[in-house]
């Protein structure tokens, strides 16, 4: 998708998306900026799994069986939405999908942020993504932005967002 066009490009990355957009985003010349929220941010050669304690997060359903994960539909509302309007966190669950666990385990073969500017919303009352580690990631940053939200600020505070990225 973002070699399809030359149009000057903002990437947004969110959580795990940060994952992806190191390698996506990396080498595209229509990609004038990178924001990353509450992203994991990595160097290459790194994968997901590095970045936690060798265990699953206790608000996640692993299944090596099937091998897949996905968020306990009991724990959405309380980690990821808590700063969020009711009929947000109603409606939250029909969006949950299980994952691959392979995604976990997948090193990435480059570091987009290192070439192009980015800016890194940390998000503080993230139940998610601790703040501790968004802000040792953000150090990698160009830029970084503090807000007071939980892990999806587009939803919880939707204007704030929008006016970083507007401001980019």
């Amino acid at each position: 998708m973002l070699r399809a066009s030359d149009e000057p490009t903002v990437v947004v990355a969110h959580s795990y998306g940060g994952i992806v957009t190191a390698e996506a985003a990396a080498g595209v010349g229509s990609v004038r900026h990178l924001l990353l929220v509450s992203s994991y941010l990595p160097e290459v050669g790194q994968s997901l799994s590095q970045f936690g304690d060798g265990h699953p997060a206790p608000f996640l359903d692993v299944d090596p069986d099937n091998g897949t994960f996905g968020v306990r539909p009991q724990s959405l509302a309380d980690t990821f939405l808590q700063d969020c309007d009711p009929e947000v966190q109603a409606q939250a669950a029909d969006h949950l999908a299980r994952q691959s666990l392979q995604v976990t385990g997948q090193p990435v073969g480059a570091a987009a942020w290192r070439q192009l500017p980015s800016t890194y919303l940390v998000c503080a009352q993230d139940r998610g993504t601790p703040p501790r580690l968004q802000r040792e990631f953000a150090r990698r940053a160009g830029r970084v932005v503090e807000l007071d939200a939980g892990h999806h600020p587009f939803l919880s505070q939707p204007a704030a967002v929008r006016d970083l990225l507007l401001s980019l």
